[in-house]
């Protein structure tokens, strides 16, 4: 272990460089740093000489953060959602204790997701309708009594509750 590693090292031992937490935790340096200047990673320790040295757990935070942005979250709400569990009472080991900021947090996702569902599949339907009537001109089939693709109501979107809202 070289010196800088040793001043820097945390109280268990384990203190990665930047490349070491990129490489396991499968994202590259800049990403690493970007998240840093957006407060998403705490600040990491610097040896005497500047090389960065982060504990361990930041592989898994990382982990963390890119998992929530599959989930559909952004970087903003991986931000608060990060917040939010540094500033919770821990529950014991073991328990099953659950975060009601998580909980609502991936309540209100999953409802934003199942209307881009409900969008994605009326874009679907009428991309399908428009290559099986041949459109070729979106103003000339427009103009037509054929059209398939209904114009006049493919602004509204249904909600999930049974009543349509403008979309923007």
């Amino acid at each position: 272990m070289s010196a800088d590693h040793a001043a820097v090292s945390s109280g268990d031992g384990a203190a990665l460089r930047s490349g070491q937490v990129a490489v396991a935790a499968g994202v590259n340096v800049e990403t690493l740093r970007y998240y840093e200047r957006r407060g998403l990673l705490a600040e990491p320790d610097r040896s005497p000489g500047g090389h960065r040295f982060y504990p361990a757990e930041t592989v898994t935070v990382l982990r963390v953060i890119k998992a929530a942005q599959r989930l559909g979250f952004t970087l903003e709400e991986v931000a608060d959602l990060l917040e939010v569990g540094r500033h919770r009472h821990r529950p014991a080991r073991g328990s099953r204790a659950r975060d009601a900021g998580l909980q609502a947090r991936a309540q209100a996702k999953l409802v934003e997701v199942e209307e881009r569902i409900v969008d994605l599949l009326t874009i679907r339907g009428n991309l399908r309708a428009a290559l099986d009537a041949g459109c070729a001109d979106l103003i000339a089939c427009a103009g037509t009594d054929c059209c398939p693709i209904p114009f006049k109501t493919i602004t509204t979107r249904p909600s999930i509750g049974g009543r349509s809202e403008e979309m923007s």
